[in-house]
């Protein structure tokens, strides 16, 4: 009879996380996991974007710009997540850190509320919505999951889904239409986020392979692009959310 691999030696396989700038020093082992699985400044910077979007519309409907950053919390900051912590090639640090029942649970409920809720909004609202739903829907397991042999695991489709396709939605959800000014914003996002995975990348795997003090060093400026890229589209949803929003 096969044994199941010891937990033991499948976390010592794969990289320790838990000491990353984006999980938080105190609370316990599980608590810190958790929120190291939501890889918080990165999904900020999504929340932003759809944001962003939203406040291009002439007029806006507050409502919609809330449901829509809980819509990408839950599909991306819990489920995305959950799922890329499952991923299909090699041990991800999440997922061995963290029951692989409960991940799938995570994923499956918190992406079933997300579409949901925004299934409402569709149906009543803006129906133009649908396929940039069903295209978030794709690569929301095509990218995590690694389908297709990992053909859709890239910088470029990261880029699309997690930079251009939430302003659009953002967008698209004020005014079920879609307009020059926000394409061009969501080309920008893109290009954001494609400086923060092709930085993103390298840093991980410094943080993996610690060495020599070059490395080190190089690790940290990285941090530091990191740190500064996603407090930067942050603070500027949250400026132009008060911009827009007080008299």
């Amino acid at each position: 009879m096969r044994l199941p691999p010891d937990s033991s030696s499948l976390e010592s396989s794969v990289p320790d996380r838990t000491g990353e700038w984006f999980v938080p020093k105190l609370g316990s082992p599980s608590f810190r996991r958790w929120i190291g699985l939501l890889f918080l400044p990165y999904t900020g910077m999504v929340l932003s974007f759809t944001v962003i979007g939203g406040l291009l519309a002439t007029s806006v409907y507050w409502d919609r710009v809330g449901a829509l950053a809980l819509i990408y919390f839950l599909g991306l900051g819990l489920g995305a997540h959950a799922l890329d912590a499952l991923g299909s090639q090699g041990s991800k640090p999440w997922g061995a850190l963290l029951p692989r029942r409960v991940l799938w649970f995570v994923a499956g409920l918190s992406l079933v509320s997300a579409y949901a809720l925004g299934t409402y909004y569709m149906i009543l609202f803006t129906p133009l919505l649908w396929p940039i739903a069903i295209a978030e829907g794709f690569f929301t397991f095509a990218y995590n999951l690694e389908w297709f042999g990992g053909r859709f695991h890239s910088d470029r489709w990261f880029a699309l889904s997690w930079g251009a396709l939430p302003v659009l939605a953002g967008y698209v959800l004020q005014t079920n239409s879609l307009s020059v000014p926000a394409l061009c914003v969501a080309a920008a996002c893109a290009l954001i986020s494609l400086v923060e995975i092709k930085v993103s990348r390298p840093y991980k795997d410094l943080r993996r392979h610690r060495g020599e003090v070059a490395d080190e060093l190089l690790a940290e400026r990285y941090q530091t692009i990191l740190q500064s890229l996603s407090s930067a589209v942050i603070l500027l949803g949250i400026g132009l959310a008060l911009a827009r929003w007080l008299p």
